[in-house]
């Protein structure tokens, strides 16, 4: 399978993931300008980008950059949306990883929600429509997210889908290593 030519789309009872698009803009600007919501966004190795998005025109910016990534195969970046509202309430980005540290191989997942959402049991019924799927997604042995200690709900809801917290860190590409990666291990599924 080729995620970068044909994006596919999930769905349970409660939530779809598909391909951010142009008509989102509106309902991300209210996921990234969210001041509880942002500190648990993953920006590590991302440039110092915090995803503390306050205009419009920002938000635009940045799906601008999500759709061009796409286009050129650097990682995929769902629109997550509640079927009940038919509002995008976050998303998840996703990559193959391969460097030379732990967690190469691995299908890098990031998942930012509005924080109204930041539940266990929202965080489980949107991870587990594409945590399992990403191995072939991405052809990669192990899916890792990052959840802060405070993360309280995310890592009860990791936990439940039988992630595992990882010791080891993520060295970025100009060699800083970040930590609290959790990881689902597919040689153990």
């Amino acid at each position: 399978m080729n995620v970068y030519e044909d994006c596919p789309v999930f769905q349970n009872e409660r939530y779809v993931l598909r391909l951010v698009e142009d008509g989102d803009i509106g309902d991300l600007l209210k996921v990234y300008s969210d001041v509880k919501a942002v500190p648990l966004f993953n920006g590590d190795n991302c440039h110092g980008d915090d995803f503390h998005y306050t205009t419009p025109e920002r938000m635009k910016q940045a799906l601008n950059f999500w759709k061009d990534a796409y286009t050129n195969g650097w990682f995929v970046r769902f629109a997550v949306i509640d079927k009940e509202t038919n509002e995008v309430i976050g998303t998840v980005e996703e990559f193959r990883r391969e460097e030379k540290d732990f967690f190469t191989d691995c299908g890098l997942l990031r998942l930012d929600l509005r924080s109204d959402y930041e539940m266990a049991t929202e965080i489980r019924s949107i991870l587990s429509l594409i945590a399992f799927p990403s191995f072939y997604m991405f052809g990669c042995a192990i899916v890792a997210t990052k959840a802060i200690p405070t993360a309280k709900e995310r890592i009860s809801a990791l936990t439940a889908l039988g992630f595992s917290k990882s010791e080891e860190p993520l060295v970025g590409h100009d060699g800083t290593k970040y930590y609290d990666y959790w990881v689902l291990d597919n040689r153990d599924c």
